[in-house]
């Protein structure tokens, strides 16, 4: 009895403040959707750098004839054999090398006619404008600096370069969108907070009658508060069904049947269902324990038992 009781008082609730628990409705789906979408997205930088950090290249450049002649690291003239050599068995002697491989002129000018073949300068240049290189898989890419300390400077070569570098660039500019999304998200939190709040106490302003009468007859202060928590996370836990269901809708869309079907795209590892599923029990269990706490501690306040 005291069940169904509780039942019905969080349908009366619900449809008496409709607005109100729709509004509420609205922002948690939205807040927790966004913070599903942050969580997948740092899932998202973490596999693209587990993958590609695995595939990045230190590159020693080493001078040819033109750099020679107008660039200052390569003042002592082209790169000669025997530097070439000794580089490779320098690199051969490191713990930190994985692999070395040399491109000579000829190789590095097929390379570049194969990428920017349509380039108006393609057909200016000439193989012995083309430098030569090694390039270097390191067993742990974050230890770059050890082969630029070691080569950057010495005769015949012309530059290191480290593509992760360029990665984190790129890496640092999806972080900085992710905390931007993380920022929106705290703020839908907040606002979903102070509906529930408003929300609550609206529902405890007028159902006051009720209450007064269940304090006469000696109703526990629990057994009071109870449908006006449980209204609250009712209403937050279908906010985090829409959220879930937003995040499965978007995952199928955007990536399976958008991102990953574009042939520009084709070399990024996306995230697997596994990861968006192992998200939903915890984006379920916050649109439920959030409004409810929220609406505890406003009770406290706004209904006294």
């Amino acid at each position: 009895m005291r069940a169904q009781f509780v039942l019905s008082e969080i349908g009366v609730g619900l449809r008496r403040n409709l607005t109100m628990t729709f509004a509420v409705i609205v922002s948690v789906a939205l807040s927790l959707a966004l913070f599903g979408g942050s969580l997948l997205m740092s899932d998202q930088v973490n596999t693209m750098k587990g993958y590609w950090y695995d595939k990045v290249n230190v590159s020693i450049f080493l001078c040819n004839k033109s750099d020679a002649e107008s660039d200052p690291n390569c003042a002592k003239g082209a790169v000669t054999d025997d530097q070439k050599q000794q580089i490779k068995t320098d690199l051969d002697k490191m713990g930190v090398v994985q692999t070395v491989t040399y491109e000579s002129q000829d190789a590095a000018y097929k390379h570049y006619k194969e990428q920017f073949g349509d380039s108006p300068l393609a057909s200016s240049l000439t193989p012995d404008q083309m430098q030569e290189s090694y390039r270097i898989k390191l067993k742990d890419p974050q230890k770059y600096q050890v082969i630029a300390t070691a080569f950057d400077g010495r005769d015949g070569v012309q530059s290191v370069q480290d593509q992760k570098g360029i990665l984190d660039n790129l890496f640092g500019l999806l972080n900085g969108m992710n905390w931007a999304a993380r920022a929106v998200m705290a703020l839908m939190l907040v606002v979903a907070l102070m509906l529930i709040v408003n929300t609550v106490r609206v529902s405890a302003f007028s159902r006051r009658r009720e209450t007064g009468i269940m304090r006469l007859v000696g109703a526990s202060g629990f057994y009071i508060q109870a449908p006006f928590i449980m209204e609250a996370a009712v209403a937050g836990l279908i906010g985090g069904t829409l959220a879930c269901a937003f995040l499965l809708v978007a995952r199928y869309f955007i990536i399976d049947h958008g991102l990953a079907l574009s042939e520009k795209l084709n070399l990024i590892n996306f995230i697997g269902w596994d990861a968006v599923l192992t998200k939903l029990p915890l984006i379920l269990a916050t649109s439920l324990l959030m409004p409810a706490l929220a609406a505890f501690f406003a009770l406290r306040k706004y209904l006294k038992v």
